[in-house]
């Protein structure tokens, strides 16, 4: 553990590094906010090779923004950081991002009552880039043969397309830097006993309650708990155990269910032995000391990214059920197998109703508070003479502005071109599959998906965080028990949008961006690579051809979904989590970049 000095202090916060993401984040929101059409910057003049010189306006009229920039496929504003200049009242002054956002609080329409809210998830996530940008100690060519977890706690992007992306309200100096990702401190997890009466226990049929413990918890920690209920006159056999986050136990649980514990309902038992850390999707905890052990995922409501990250016991006592119907619809398809293709299966869960609150509403985040999912572990998926890489990475940037993907490239020692192809093999070519075979969608962005490395060459693709992210479309399909859920009803361009969205748009643009920047590789290269595996894999299954008709991803444009959008307006929860499709925000269309490949596709 570190000193108490030391994680407290705010040694991070010096003026060139603050300086420096500051300019970087400034880069972010005109790129990004450019791109859903929430500002509009002028054309001043035409430079050489695609750049052009662009101005600002802002709602003060004495305020404005030049820079340079170029403009890639699908509206991607490749925007030079260095070349941004802020000028007020005819006089230059440094790029601020919190300044920005308040000098266009009009163009961005944030609502009066949440702009504070917005404008503390901007303040959290520069203090937590300047910790990255100060503590990093990793390079990216250091990176290219580094383990999963130092993979992992060296990413600084966050979300590539959300702004306000690291937000962590609720910890405090202290907390951030015990919890927060990019600190990569180990911690215990605290164990309560939750009372039969209102906790949940569910489990995929392999799986059992015992079996669990006996596997996550070791023997005199088992012993220890069990003496705790029994020093109490109370019944083991009468209780479930369940992790908690200490961070929610401290914050949350300690105070909000006090009747709970008065009355024994609720049994404090201590902290279990496995270190744990917490991994890109801050709630979701890696066992350091059994790294083939279960992930383990907990309710922690602070607000991070647009939602308090709760999570809720209603959903937990479907979640075994939905992996285990997910595992039988895809765990003998031949193509996922050949792709190498594995799923994280979520093989139980434990859930804790707030009976005070309950009758309130179960969407209030008091009812979201103690709950938590146990999650295979990749480890066990690879051999000796592989690595683990979170798809995350391939959009890292380190400090020396080297790219850990461009490294990766070099070091495989094949063409860029190979390299492409091989990733979209196993990544792509798995998503393409599962639309047209079955109308399913993933939530497929970089921090879900964790990618197997060979000799620095991606190999196959591991998805992760299934059962809330899955989506079936196929209408046809019968959905039965948990499963229903998954099924939602919408238009087929809807159901273009989710590959279109989630991967072109949230990912391959920002990837075909730094292949063009760093590696050289002019993005024609990329779209045509995306294009070829597409056609490949239709070549090779004629038998829906069908589907390729009604579903083409070859089409001229397709909707443009804007993330920001949705987070400028409400701050606090982005999406109506029962219609997250109801709630999405759109600007016109894209140009599809694909769409010129379909002299082949025809």
């Amino acid at each position: 553990m570190m000193t108490e000095n030391v994680r407290t202090s705010a040694d991070h916060l010096q003026s060139d590094t603050w300086q420096k993401v500051n300019r970087l984040l400034v880069k972010k929101a005109i790129s990004e906010f450019a791109h859903e059409k929430i500002i509009n910057p002028i054309l001043i003049k035409e430079l050489e090779k695609g750049w052009a010189q662009y101005t600002l306006p802002t709602d003060s009229p004495e305020i404005s923004y030049s820079f340079r920039a170029v403009i890639r496929a699908l509206d991607h504003w490749h925007v030079d950081e260095q070349s941004i200049v802020r000028t007020i009242e005819k006089k230059e002054a440094a790029p601020d991002l919190c300044h920005f956002i308040l000098e266009q609080r009009d163009t961005l329409g944030v609502p009066e009552d949440l702009l504070p809210t917005y404008l503390g998830e901007v303040t959290a996530t520069l203090n937590s880039m300047a910790f990255k940008e100060y503590h990093e100690s990793v390079s990216s060519n250091e990176l290219v043969r580094a383990d999963f977890q130092t993979i992992e706690h060296a990413m600084k992007e966050g979300h590539p397309c959300f702004l306000a992306n690291s937000g962590r309200m609720g910890f405090d100096a202290e907390e951030y830097h015990q919890y927060a990702p990019e600190a990569n401190q180990a911690f215990r997890l605290v164990w309560i006993a939750g009372h039969k009466s209102r906790t949940a226990f569910n489990c995929i049929h392999e799986l059992s309650y015992e079996k669990l413990l006996e596997q996550e918890l070791d023997t005199g920690s088992l012993t220890d708990f069990r003496n705790v209920l029994l020093s109490k006159k109370l019944d083991p056999e009468d209780y479930y155990f369940l992790p908690v986050h200490p961070w929610q136990w401290k914050n949350k649980i300690s105070t909000l269910f006090v009747s709970d514990l008065a009355n024994e309902f609720m049994v404090y038992l201590g902290e279990g032995a496995p270190l744990y850390s917490a991994q890109q999707s801050i709630r979701t905890l890696f066992n350091l000391t059994h790294p083939k052990k279960f992930y383990v995922k907990t309710a922690l409501s602070i607000l991070n990214m647009g939602f308090m990250r709760g999570l809720s016991p209603y959903y937990m006592g479907s979640t075994p059920g939905i992996t285990e119907w997910i595992n039988d619809l895809l765990g003998s398809d031949e193509v996922l197998k050949e792709a190498k293709f594995e799923i994280l299966s979520e093989v139980a869960t434990v859930g804790y109703r707030n009976l005070l609150y309950e009758p309130l509403g179960k969407k209030l985040p008091q009812n979201k508070m103690l709950s938590a999912l146990w999650r295979e572990s990749p480890m066990p998926l690879i051999s000796d003479n592989q690595q683990l890489m979170t798809m995350a990475g391939m959009l890292h940037v380190d400090q020396f502005d080297s790219s850990l993907l461009i490294a990766l490239i070099k070091a495989s020692g094949i063409s860029t071109k190979e390299w492409i192809g091989s990733y979209l093999n196993c990544y792509l070519k798995p998503l393409i599959h599962c639309f047209y075979q079955y109308e399913l969608v993933f939530m497929p962005h970089g921090e879900n998906v964790i990618l197997v490395l060979e000799n620095q060459v991606p190999v196959k693709a591991i998805m992760k965080d299934i059962t809330e992210e899955v989506i079936v479309f196929n209408e046809q399909m019968k959905l039965e028990g948990h499963a229903a859920r998954l099924q939602k009803m919408t238009s087929d361009e809807m159901k273009l949008t989710y590959i279109f969205t989630d991967v072109f748009d949230c990912f391959f643009r920002f990837l075909s961006n730094l292949l063009a920047v760093y590696g050289g590789c002019h993005e024609d290269v990329f779209w045509e690579q995306v294009a070829t595996c597409i056609l490949d894999y239709q070549r090779e299954h004629p038998e829906l051809e069908s589907q390729y008709r009604r579903y083409d991803f070859f089409q001229p444009t397709f909707k443009r979904c804007c993330l920001n959008r949705l987070q400028l307006q409400n701050t606090k929860q982005m999406l109506d989590l029962d219609d997250p499709m109801g709630s999405l925000q759109w600007a016109d269309v894209l140009q599809n970049p694909i769409a010129n490949y379909t002299h082949q596709h025809n």
